[in-house]
């Protein structure tokens, strides 16, 4: 009997010393995982102090250990499984320090059947970009939680945050299903814990956990789970280039190199030209993709395994968790090339019909086509990035429709002429088209510009019924205005109506002007048109120079065409449809933009600035 007591005050001890033991532990990336994941390895980082001087094993068997790996700072074990033939279970890390044994639970989470089968988002769809921040604020009580960074709350402070979050984003579903989009594009929504100007979500301090101030990973997932009720699709925003240096793991590095430059701040060129370009000098390359975007934000060494393998799996982590649809990943040109395309193919390996849409900023087709899969021009290498962003016709579009077209050298002959050259795109069906963003000026830049909706009638026109994915900046619909002159914040306005209290809702048509309204309408008419169209989802693009200012285009897909006529004049125009006949299949149609049956005669005169969408 008093052997017995005696064995149980010991396990009793043991017990105690573990369980005190295991305080030590401050992190587990990812903090959980699935069973039956295509790619049977998994890598989990364990962080806390001084445990590298423990032995590590599992309490299960049917989970194996394929290497543990020690760095420079103690306060990290990095432990690679491998999870081929395991079930659903929870089991524990053992840190065995001498007679210490330390239990770190671990959970291995039930894979939902038709996880691998998340449809992504194509030329089918309309993103709809929101910045969470500023959207609307569904829980004014995380405006500010305890044991964050207190970032002012102050909506009179472009650079502040505002309150904006995963509530008030939810809460007005409605608004924007009945827009007409098809997905959402939320701004990056994982822990941005930084003492200043992270509303933005760029900086991320820890890449498994959604930022509290904007709702918690549960709230994510559910805001995900509704959006695909309405039938809407969510792309999330990710960062690989670089990370806040708030991040645990920047200001307690693993090892230095984990960073570029060994944790010291070298401040990039901006000129990721140079990965494509074959006369470039090595210091070119190197300083422009290794060097630090800002000082705050640390480049992240894709070279360590250990760090590319965290990355990827945090994507993966999210795409399985929550059901996301997409991804866009910022900055892609400036993270290193192999690595990147190793993440792209082991993202479409556990799941087929994802898709990923890299920020290409880059200043011509030429250089935008080299960053997408199968392009020539990177042969024999290959990015295996599906979708890049046209930042180039963003930069025409935002011309065209200011400009004349009576001569050949600018307003719509400059749209036609860049499409003539879409032979450079292994795919120009699979680019983010698009006519601003956060990094932009918007495209109704001023009251001036808001005045004119015309210009914003043909540019939506366009942008919706040419080849690629069309993607709109929140707010765009009711004209918000916005100069990147005046401050990038000033681009990133609270939508009206969005905070209790705000002087007019937007979200309601009772809130809006009258020009607000045509617009909010007219955009809104073109999107549901658009919805199901194969014709603009799938078909070819055919299109004759600009005839007296006239641009007229086709898109065909099996018996259904769609044929577009944008009048680049400040007058009304008149020009003989005969050399269209090939695109005229019958002498009746369906106008679009005026929901009338048209008869198509020898001749079309359209207004000033005018448009048709014909359906045959």
């Amino acid at each position: 009997m008093k052997k017995i007591l005696l064995l149980m005050s010991i396990l009793s001890l043991l017990g105690n010393l573990s369980a005190k033991s295991a305080d030590m532990i401050k992190k587990v990336a990812p903090t959980f995982w699935w069973a039956g994941m295509k790619n049977p390895e998994l890598q989990v980082i364990l962080y806390g102090d001084n445990i590298s001087n423990n032995d590590v094993s599992v309490s299960s068997s049917d989970i194996f250990i394929k290497e543990v790996v020690k760095q420079e700072n103690p306060n990290y074990l990095i432990v690679y499984l491998d999870l081929s033939e395991v079930q659903p279970q929870k089991f524990n890390f053992i840190l065995k320090n001498g007679k210490t044994n330390t239990l770190v639970p671990y959970e291995l989470k039930q894979r939902d059947t038709h996880s691998s089968d998340i449809q992504g988002f194509d030329a089918s769809d309309v993103l709809y970009l929101i910045m969470p921040d500023r959207f609307a604020n569904g829980n004014p009580d995380n405006d500010i939680v305890s044991g964050m960074f207190k970032n002012k709350v102050d909506r009179n402070d472009q650079y502040a945050r505002h309150g904006g979050d995963l509530k008030g984003i939810e809460e007005h579903l409605n608004y924007i299903s009945d827009l007409g989009v098809t997905a959402i594009w939320l701004n990056p929504i994982q822990e941005n814990d930084m003492p200043h100007g992270s509303y933005h979500g760029y900086a991320i301090t820890d890449y498994f956990q959604v930022d509290r101030r904007l709702g918690t990973n549960e709230e994510f997932k559910s805001l995900v789970e509704k959006t695909h009720e309405k039938g809407m699709k969510v792309v999330m925003d990710m960062i690989f280039n670089h990370c806040g240096s708030e991040n645990y793991l920047f200001k307690d590095m693993p090892s230095k190199n984990w960073f570029h430059y060994k944790g010291n701040y070298v401040q990039t060129s901006y000129r990721t030209g140079s990965v494509q370009d074959i006369h470039a000098a090595d210091y070119e390359k190197e300083i422009a993709v290794d060097g630090w975007f800002t000082k705050n934000m640390p480049d992240w060494n894709q070279n360590n395994r250990h760090v590319a393998t965290y990355l990827i799996q945090s994507s993966i982590f999210w795409i399985e968790y929550a059901g996301i649809n997409g991804i866009r990943q910022d900055t892609h040109p400036y993270a290193d090339f192999d690595m990147m395309a190793n993440w792209c193919k082991a993202v479409l390996n556990e799941y087929p019909n994802f898709n990923i849409v890299g920020e290409t900023w880059v200043n011509s087709n030429v250089q935008v086509s080299f960053w997408q899969k199968d392009s020539k021009l990177a042969a024999p290498r290959n990015t295996e990035l599906p979708t890049v962003m046209d930042f180039p016709l963003m930069s025409i579009m935002n011309q065209a429709f200011d400009e004349s077209t009576t001569d050949y050298d600018g307003g719509l002959f400059k749209l036609y002429e860049y499409l003539a050259q879409d032979l450079v795109y292994a795919n120009p069906m699979k680019l983010l088209i698009f006519v601003d963003n956060h990094d932009t000026s918007r495209f109704t830049r001023n009251a001036e510009d808001a005045k004119d909706l015309n210009r914003f009638k043909q540019a939506m026109t366009f942008l919706l019924t040419t080849r690629g994915i069309p993607q709109i900046y929140y707010g765009t619909e009711i004209l918000m205005e916005g100069e990147k002159s005046e401050g990038d914040g000033l681009l990133r306005k609270d939508f009206p109506g969005g905070w209790e209290g705000d002087a007019t809702n937007a979200f309601n048509p009772s809130g809006r002007t009258d020009r607000q309204n045509e617009a909010f309408d007219f955009l809104s008419r073109i999107l549901k048109w658009r919805k199901g169209n194969e014709a603009i989802a799938k078909g070819t693009l055919k299109h004759f120079a600009p005839n007296k200012g006239i641009y007229i285009y086709e898109r065909r897909y099996n018996n259904r065409s769609i044929v577009v006529m944008l009048n680049g004049n400040n007058r009304e125009q008149t020009i003989a449809l005969e050399p269209y006949k090939e695109i005229l299949p019958a002498n009746k149609a369906y106008d679009v933009t005026s929901q009338k049956t048209v008869e198509i005669g020898k001749d079309i005169t359209l207004e000033s600035r005018g448009i048709r969408i014909l359906e045959f």
